[in-house]
């Protein structure tokens, strides 16, 4: 069978009654299907339960299969792909081992509620419990790291499984699908009868539209807030509410923040913004977080990182009204006032509607009170740093620098997990949305890279940026093999500084300094690494080598380069919130250690 571009368009058209059939094996059903959902990239790698799909995928034209070097890379590249597009990312694994590989990024994905499709071979349904070569049970080992799972028992339920799939993963709250396929299924033959138009399930059925009477509560308490604030997480990216946040941010007046997941949804250049929150959010953030009267949180779920300790928290009297598709993380670690299910982005237009209807506004003088209030916090500046350092380079500093040279270009910034991520997370002041890519819930090292290049991948003139450390590098690095094969060339920033830099941060002030295995004694010659897999490598040493080397990255705009930059081994991420504190309750700086 070949499957060409000629054919695409007929992919999803169902044959007409009364018609001839065609009979297709169960991989070239699963083709048609994934050229019906429009995908046009996949991340795999190659094993004996899933070569009945390869053989189908190398039969047409229309889809690019990209190969990495590990089973996890495949999923975090379709993941960074997913969260740069807002589109399904799609992956392929073999059966065990491939799967198993597969584990990490496919809970990384769930974690962010990130939409993908998973596909897995597995082996023959007749040996499936018999311990066959490769097997094992990826129904059970990805059930609590999964939005849904499929096993295709027959290959006559392949295209409704894919089009369930796909539908599970990009509605309601967005999340991993993992369809397993027997090799036996891929193989076999059926009548196909064209992709299905539409698919009915009535066990899911997300609610969009949230109730009028409880957005009408919320109108009332947002109107007579003293201390009104605005918190906003992922939710907003996911929900592509953006537009709608800035316009009633915009309308209200109202101070606004974002978590680590959410960066981007508000400009970080306006006033009204008041930084990131939470273990590492700025002071002005996380007291208005604990000081407001009235919270409206929208897409978020109040997490341990952005709280802090529970009862703190709630030792403020406050309302709070809440936006979320997803019912059940709302009052899951917080009680809230005013639960509101629902798409964010329907909820904030009835929202916009209702405000823009009233007359009635918070009292001036109060807001005025309230933003006085926040400008002295503000004025604590609670990220500077030596910026007159001349003799060693501080992280901050070389992000900054990035932002300073970048922010008016069309860039991505990735980023692995660890102090790295919190710099790129304060010092990069991103202004819009889904440029930001990180693993926030699961803290996956090692996704920096395969973000990068599924990225790059869809959007090859954009810039785009991988910060991250020594350590976390290191975990997939091997994609840089797969990064010169599909030319997707990407600008590394490594914050090197010869530690496991936020367990080492860790280390000091909770372990009285006891740097237990956080030191790197043997590490790689990086410059000659990133030779050696064909691309560009560089050291910096010197903070006045930090701008020429960006700019000379910058320039090669067709070449991957590695920009090893040594970096200050002392410096710690502050404001910080230790463990079980309440998020008020920040350290600031070395003093006080």
């Amino acid at each position: 069978m070949e499957i060409n571009k000629a054919e695409l368009a007929s992919a999803a058209a169902a044959t007409p009654s009364g018609s001839a059939t065609q009979d297709l094996r169960g991989a070239e059903i699963l083709v048609k299907a994934l050229q019906a959902e429009g995908v046009k990239y996949i991340w795999g790698y190659p094993g004996g339960a899933v070569l009945h799909i390869y053989d189908a995928f190398y039969k047409q034209d229309t889809i690019q299969h990209v190969l990495v070097r590990h089973e996890q890379a495949a999923v975090h590249a379709a993941d960074g792909y997913a969260r740069a597009t807002g589109e399904v990312g799609v992956s392929l694994v073999t059966s065990g081992p491939g799967l198993t590989n597969a584990v990490t990024g496919i809970a990384t994905a769930y974690m962010d509620s990130i939409p993908m499709v998973i596909i897995s071979g597995q082996v023959p349904t007749a040996a499936i419990g018999l311990d066959a070569f490769q097997e094992c049970d990826t129904v059970g080992i990805t059930r609590p790291i999964v939005k849904h799972n499929f096993l295709v028992k027959d290959v006559r339920d392949m295209a409704m499984v894919m089009k369930k799939a796909f539908h599970i993963a990009r509605t309601g709250r967005p999340g991993p699908v993992v369809v397993d396929i027997p090799k036996d299924v891929s193989f076999n033959k059926t009548a196909y009868v064209g992709y299905p138009e539409s698919v009915e399930m009535r066990s899911y059925n997300p609610v969009r539209k949230g109730h009028g009477g409880q957005i009408r509560k919320a109108l009332q308490l947002l109107l007579s807030a003293k201390r009104p604030y605005i918190y906003t997480g992922g939710g907003v990216l996911l929900g592509n509410a953006v537009q709608e946040l800035r316009t009633l941010v915009d309308l209200l007046g109202y101070p606004v923040t974002n978590t680590l997941m959410g960066l981007g949804a508000y400009p970080a250049s306006d006033k009204k913004f008041l930084g990131m929150l939470g273990m590492h959010g700025t002071i002005e953030a996380n007291n208005a977080m604990q000081n407001c009267d009235v919270l409206l949180a929208v897409g978020a779920r109040f997490d341990d990182r952005v709280i802090g300790n529970p009862k703190h928290f709630a030792s403020v009297d406050r309302k709070i009204i809440h936006i979320d598709i997803d019912p059940s993380s709302i009052s899951k670690r917080v009680k809230v006032d005013v639960p509101i299910v629902g798409d964010v982005k329907d909820v904030l237009t009835e929202l916009i509607n209702m405000v823009r209807e009233t007359t009635t506004r918070v009292e001036p003088s109060a807001l005025a009170s309230w933003w006085d209030t926040i400008e002295a916090w503000r004025s604590k500046d609670c990220l500077k740093y030596d910026r007159g350092n001349t003799e060693v380079i501080k992280p901050q500093y070389v992000v900054e620098t990035l932002w300073n040279m970048t922010k008016d270009a069309d860039t991505y910034v990735t980023s692995d997990v660890g102090q790295h991520q919190m710099w790129a997370a304060q010092y990069y002041r991103f202004d819009e949305p889904r440029r930001w890519i990180n693993s926030g819930g699961l803290g996956t090292m090692g996704v920096g890279i395969p973000y990068a290049m599924g990225i790059k991948l869809a959007k090859p003139d954009s810039e785009v940026f991988c910060v991250t450390g020594e350590g976390s590098v290191q975990m997939c690095i091997q994609e840089l093999s797969t990064c010169l094969q599909y030319n997707t060339p990407i600008k590394i920033v490594a914050l090197n500084n010869r530690f496991l830099g936020m367990v080492r941060q860790w280390q000091e002030i909770d372990y009285e300094g006891r740097y237990s295995h956080s030191y790197m004694d043997a590490l790689p010659n990086f410059v000659k690494l990133a030779e050696a897999y064909g691309h560009v490598g560089m050291l910096i040493e010197r903070p006045e080598d930090v701008e020429p080397a960006l700019r000379e990255a910058r320039k090669l705009k067709d070449r991957t380069v590695f920009m090893d930059f040594r970096t200050d081994p002392t410096e710690n991420v502050f404001p910080m919130v230790k463990a079980g504190k309440g998020i008020t309750e920040m350290l600031l700086g070395s003093e006080d250690l």
